[in-house]
């Protein structure tokens, strides 16, 4: 039996790794507190690398800021907590309170120890991920890291005097470290975001004006400059609430994990236009007056379009106004884009003259253009005086590559909120359907994984079960969100602090803490039950639940990560290496997590001999965290053959078992991986 580390996944032993299998001789050992540790000897990295190093204080193209190396180490340092799971809070797939079925997680606990926490279990497994971080206004900064630093700390180090000792820039409390705390926040939650996403992976992030220039270079040497996609816009109405210019848009920085990978694989993005279902339905109305009277169809449909308002998104697809038995089409251009076409005869089917080339060629090879005679989708004039023309039809067309502005009212998205929890109860909530948008047109399919760790009101659930029921796919979200305090008596204007005392109120009446979690948590519930109901069949089988999980200490007492510190005259004290107060599912969790197992498998319990025994994938773990485990109980875990057996340390009801527990396992299940916390 080994024992499990039950720490976050150690990103400098990682990144070790990853120099040795490409420089093995540049590790070494050195000695730490009495241990031998590997580590990287950089004077032999240095020689390997020796043509494009950079030495000394040579000048080079590179983005810092003070305390971005303790930055880069906040990413990397492990660290021991664990997730406990709230089963109260939590809801089923069906949407029953209490149920703990749901494959969906939404975790309460700052993002930087839980995004470390999922490296072991999800890093490569991410589709996308969409966040909202802080905007860094003044007045919505919650996260305040180790490394934050004070103002004459960070004068002291960034630049701002000369050599002389005199003040360079002006220093208000906001200058230049304003950003740099920003900086410091999002520079290790995205390097750790990074490792969670597939080679197909994408990462979508909203920003305003304040930081959308910085974070462009973070995010270039995070993720590279090869790998940027586009720099969306999401417009959300007018405002006014500036003397000069009134910003009424956002941005949204999308990133490829690996955009070699994805054109290799000719992964494309595709979203259904607007409008086309206000078209297919009254086309449908029309051909059930018509039949297959095709021209008064069209003249209908051109009145129809005609009726319309300038704004209507229909009236951009006017163009589909000729109809056959295939179909709405428009006759689009048959002549080889630019000229230099190949040039051949082709006969009038009425005539059976030659008719008309095109000056530029045509389109294609002679061999295609017969195909398509053949098929119908050429259009010829009443003789070989007219040049054909191409039948370019809607249903062919319906899907395009997504334009890079999102026009969407972002007061629309607060009154459905509002609606949906009774009153206004959170501030510039994120538009659901714009991110229904985002994970719909981003390739995303049955059984991906979205993340949000921003999560906010938690707009990235509503938008994925409306995808999932629109698209009828299986989609999963896990979310993250700090439990920030919601209080009237903070600072801010009296609007906001009416829409924190509704937001106090709604909390009350469901006799809840005040604090931010508690309203996604209740947003999703009711978003849930919201879209089953209205979604009729469309909802079947669908996941509109969620595995509510708490971030918390170590369920372990300190000893078990460093059992050497144990003195004698602790021995006779030292009972047991867990905490009071943990449970047997809070040591279920952790030990999932250490063993990267999905947060979402199925669990079920057992009872073997008395005890209780969970099974985690249907016999993929077995784990018993109960006192005076007998052989028999052993005996019966062995025998399901499980790929991992886990049990307490302190579990064993005596020492025969605890002697017998190895041998028991090489009879039974030899292929289990034992291990004892």
């Amino acid at each position: 039996m080994t024992h499990l580390k039950l720490h976050s996944l150690d990103k400098v032993a990682a990144n070790i790794d990853a120099i040795a299998a490409l420089f093995p001789n540049a590790v070494t050992e050195v000695l730490r507190d009495g241990k031998a540790e590997r580590a990287i000897d950089f004077d032999v990295l240095r020689q390997e690398l020796s043509d494009g190093i950079v030495e000394g204080r040579e000048e080079r193209y590179q983005f810092t800021w003070p305390d971005k190396r303790k930055a880069v180490l906040a990413a990397n340092a492990p660290i021991t907590s664990t997730l406990r799971p709230v089963v109260e809070d939590s809801v089923g797939k069906d949407g029953t309170p209490g149920g703990f079925d749901s494959e969906n997680l939404y975790i309460e606990g700052d993002n930087l120890e839980v995004l470390k926490l999922l490296q072991e279990t999800y890093l490569g497994k991410v589709k996308m991920i969409y966040i909202d971080p802080p905007y860094n206004t003044g007045n919505d900064f919650v996260y305040e890291d180790d490394f934050a630093q004070s103002a004459a700390e960070y004068l002291a180090g960034s630049g701002q005097y000369d050599e002389a000792g005199n003040r360079m820039v002006t220093n208000t409390e906001s200058n230049g470290r304003f950003h740099t705390d920003w900086l410091n926040m999002i520079y290790p939650r995205l390097k750790l975001a990074k490792g969670l996403l597939r080679e197909d992976g994408v990462i979508f992030i909203s920003i305003d004006e304040n930081e959308v220039s910085t974070l462009k270079l973070i995010c270039d040497e995070i993720f590279g400059e090869s790998n940027f996609v586009a720099e969306l816009i999401w417009s959300a109405g007018r405002k006014n609430d500036s003397k000069y210019i009134s910003v009424s848009h956002e941005y949204v920085l999308c990133y490829f994990r690996d955009m070699q990978y994805i054109r290799e694989n000719r992964i494309l993005w595709r979203e259904k236009k607007q409008g086309l279902d206000a078209i297919y339905d009254e086309y449908s109305s029309l051909k059930k007056q018509y039949g297959s009277d095709f021209e008064k169809i069209a003249r209908a449909l051109k009145d129809w379009y005609k009726g319309l308002p300038d704004n209507h998104p229909a009236k951009d697809h006017s163009h589909y106004n000729q109809v056959d038995d295939k179909g709405l089409f428009f006759a689009s251009d048959i002549s080889w884009p630019g000229g230099g076409g190949p040039k051949y005869s082709v006969l009038h089917p009425i005539t059976g003259r030659p008719v008309k080339i095109p000056s530029r060629g045509w389109i294609t090879n002679e061999v295609t253009l017969k195909q398509w005679i053949s098929e119908g989708k050429v259009n010829f004039g009443k003789d070989e005086s007219a040049v054909p023309t191409l039948k370019s039809y809607l249903s062919e067309h319906e899907y395009g590559v997504p334009y890079s502005v999102f026009y969407k009212d972002g007061r629309a998205a607060s009154k459905r909120l509002a609606t949906l929890l009774g009153e206004k109860v959170f501030e510039n909530p994120k538009d659901e359907e714009v991110i229904q948008r985002i994970i719909q047109f981003c390739g995303t399919e049955d059984g991906d994984i979205v993340v949000d760790f921003f999560s906010g009101s938690a707009s990235t659930a509503h938008a994925l079960f409306l995808a999932n029921v629109e698209q009828r796919k299986h989609r999963k979200f896990i979310l993250v969100q700090i439990p920030e305090q919601i209080s009237t008596e903070s600072g801010g204007s009296e609007k906001a602090k009416k829409v924190a005392k509704n937001a106090i109120a709604l909390l009350d009446a469901i006799h809840v803490p005040h604090n931010i979690c508690e309203i996604g948590k209740e947003r999703i519930r009711r978003a849930g039950k919201k879209i089953r109901e209205e979604a009729g069949e469309a909802a079947a089988l669908q996941d509109f639940g969620f595995r509510c999980l708490r971030l918390d200490s170590s369920n372990m007492e300190d000893v078990y990560y460093e059992p050497e510190k144990l003195g004698q005259q602790d021995l006779f004290t030292q009972v047991d290496n867990v905490k009071q107060g943990r449970t047997a599912e809070d040591l279920l969790f952790q030990v999932m997590l250490d063993m990267g197992i999905p947060l979402s498998s199925k669990i079920s319990e057992r009872d073997i001999a008395g005890k209780k025994v969970f099974d985690v994938g249907d016999g993929f773990l077995l784990a018993c965290f109960d006192y005076a485990v007998t052989e028999a109980v052993v005996t019966e875990i062995a025998k399901q053959k499980p790929q991992y057996a886990v049990l307490r340390d302190s579990s064993m009801a005596n020492d025969s078992v605890a002697t017998n527990f190895e041998q028991i396992f090489a009879s039974y299940s030899p292929e289990t991986e034992r291990k004892v916390l």
